[in-house]
């Protein structure tokens, strides 16, 4: 729940987006998921002579095992000899065995970046020539599958936990004290002690199968764990599991000893201990995140992990203090309700960790992004504003719940004093009934059935003070209204934590567009001045090369006539199986706008009312196949005016 926009925080809000954008303006390269960015030989060329070995660049360092790097040869036999190596910097490769023949080879890649994730591929080279490959398998679906989901699950279950676990002991702590004692909020609390637990299990088993074979039968592969175990990801999970034993300890004092202690300098001495403990722990499980996972790698890593544990401890102190809150406002005894002091108490604490979600949030997107471009373009940055979006509609409801808690602070008083009234009406129906009770004893002995409806009448008595207490609770309609928009915001909290954590498993923008532009294919610095262009095209077959020269008349924004002419490099015209024409203008993100030409003799194709919406720096990218498998594609810049 969040406070009232005023002006000192609007300006203070106003300058975070101004730092945003000097950062996002200014930003440097960084990686987090691996990304290829280069490979010797290149992908889709062919090479005149067989290469001695295949090499590939990361974005990043990553981690490889003996079967990380395949190279397969047209029939889909491994040709690679060795293991790879790390040659230099992030630059890995593979011997491959001599005397290879012509055709097209297939290089696959299974490897783990730094910041834990799992990353596979292939692309293919041709020697001499291109031909068919037979591939079944070319790249394992590392990171996905059955296994791949059970991994995400078991992912967001530990998120869950972590914010019920440490949210819901800072709600007590800081928040409703009293809320030790209320068993709904101890079941909370240990449940979510069981399921972080369970998932860190579920995780370390997972692990090995995740990374490697994408197997469940490979899941309690006991050879896989002990390899998990050596890394950096297995060494978190199993500190999790120690912090997690300390946390037990920290539960059982919170709900046993404490809530039994009557207030007191005893008791606040054990409070101001158990908060510093809490505090350490719940940093600690935090640091298990951050020092394996997107903060851990890439840019600034000595800055972005302590930014990364205090993001996920804010998360958890509005999260699970919400949870907390809900279970508190619908679980809590008729008799001792969660008190407006309380509520308003978490409303300082939620409006705090969300100031502190704000700034940690820009630091991370900056350093995931690096371009605003990046947020429309990289499903990170679309992840990302979805993200944005749900805590935006969280703050939303939550400043309808702390209108809601005004209400209920104004009707305390009311709400005392009916009670007080039912309570003393209560008194005298009881009084009542114990003296008619009394006068029917001195008539004659009690017997069993007088002892059985007495029985009877005290558990009636009980049902009827439990149930005037309720009614009296749910009777404020403040405290009505609050459940209802706190529990608006929990439902929109469990989508927001499900954004969160595919984020986490999802390359960052920086690195995507990183890998996007390594994969563009090299062309021509220059841009034509004019409609007119010439490009040589190899397509590595028969008489697969020649030139193609390419005129748009008039080279105009809106309607040009299109002229294509194939040429043997001796300038002889003659035709190809197959042309396509494609017009991109990358800086406005319009097109390809592909072009229809009509085969119009020996050599030459045409096109009439080609449409040209708007005028700039186009790419033109001209296809030509020559056989059935020899295909390329060349491409040059045309100024249209």
């Amino acid at each position: 729940m969040t406070r009232t926009i005023t002006p000192r925080l609007r300006n203070l809000l106003l300058l975070l987006l101004a730092v945003t954008g000097t950062l996002l303006a200014g930003a440097g390269p960084a990686s987090a998921h691996a990304a290829l960015t280069g490979s010797d030989p290149a992908q889709g060329v062919v090479v005149a002579q067989p290469p001695a070995r295949v090499s590939l660049t990361f974005s990043e360092k990553v981690a490889m095992n003996r079967d990380s790097l395949r190279v397969l040869d047209p029939q889909g036999r491994p040709v690679q000899t060795g293991t790879p190596a790390n040659v230099r910097g992030t630059t890995y490769a593979v011997d491959l065995r001599s005397g290879l023949g012509r055709g097209t080879y297939t290089v696959t890649y299974q490897v783990v970046s730094a910041d834990s994730h799992p990353v596979a591929g292939a692309y293919t080279f041709s020697v001499g020539a291109p031909s068919k490959t037979v591939v079944p398998d070319a790249a394992t679906a590392v990171g996905g599958g059955v296994v791949g989901g059970l991994y995400a699950f078991g992912r967001y279950v530990s998120y869950a936990g972590f914010i019920v676990l440490a949210g819901g002991t800072a709600f007590v702590l800081v928040c409703w004290r009293r809320g030790a004692g209320v068993r709904a909020l101890q079941r909370l609390v240990v449940g979510g002690w069981l399921a972080l637990t369970a998932a860190t299990l579920w995780l370390l088993l997972l692990r090995g199968s995740y990374t490697t074979t994408g197997t469940l039968a490979d899941v309690f592969d006991l050879g896989l764990l002990g390899q998990v175990l050596q890394t950096k990801p297995g060494a978190a999970l199993v500190s999790r599991l120690l912090l997690l034993a300390a946390a037990a300890l920290f539960i059982a004092v919170l709900f046993g000893s404490y809530q039994r202690r009557e207030e007191g300098a005893e008791k606040r001495d054990l409070t101001f201990g158990l908060g510093i403990g809490g505090a350490v722990v719940a940093a600690g499980l935090a640091t298990s995140w951050a020092a394996s996972e997107h903060a851990s790698v890439g840019l600034q890593p000595g800055i972005a992990m302590p930014v990364d544990v205090v993001h996920l401890l804010a998360v958890a102190a509005w999260l699970g203090g919400l949870t907390a809150l809900l279970v508190a406002l619908y679980r809590a005894p008729a008799a001792a309700p969660v008190e407006a002091a309380a509520v308003r108490r978490f409303s300082r604490l939620a409006f705090g960790s969300v100031l502190v979600l704000v700034v940690t949030g820009v630091y991370q997107s900056w350093r995931q992004l690096g371009s605003w471009s990046a947020f429309t373009g990289t499903r990170y940055g679309q992840l990302l504003l979805a993200k944005i979006a749900l805590v935006a509609l969280m703050v939303g409801i939550a400043s309808a719940s702390r209108r809601w808690t005004g209400r209920l602070t104004d009707r305390a008083a009311g709400s005392a004093e009916a009670e007080e009234a039912e309570a003393e009406k209560e008194s005298v129906t009881a009084s009542t009934a114990a003296g008619q009770d009394a006068n029917a004893g001195d008539e004659g002995p009690a017997d069993a059935g007088d002892a059985r409806r007495a029985a009877q009448l005290a558990r009636q008595r009980a049902a009827m003070d439990t149930a005037r207490r309720k009614r009296l609770r749910d009777g404020d309609t403040g405290r009505y209204g609050l459940r209802r928009s706190v529990l608006a915001e929990a439902a929109v909290a469990v989508v927001l934590l499900a954004v969160t954590t595919a984020l986490t498993q999802t390359e960052s923008g920086r690195t995507e567009q990183e890998a996007a532009r390594a994969a563009t294919p090299a062309r021509s610095a220059t841009t034509a001045p004019n409609g007119s262009l010439t490009l040589p095209f190899d397509t590595g077959g028969a008489d697969g090369k020649g030139v193609v020269s390419l005129d748009l008349d008039p080279a105009r924004a809106g309607t040009n006539q299109l002229h294509l002419f194939v040429r043997k490099p001796d300038g002889r015209p003659f035709d190809v199986p197959e042309v396509k024409v494609a017009l991109t203008l990358e800086a406005k993100k319009v097109g390809p706008l592909t072009v229809a030409a009509e085969h119009i003799t020996t050599g030459h194709w045409s096109a009439d009312s080609v449409q040209i919406p708007m005028a700039g720096d186009w790419k033109v990218a001209v296809t030509v196949r020559t056989s059935d498998i020899d295909e390329v594609t060349v491409s040059k810049n045309a100024q249209i005016g």
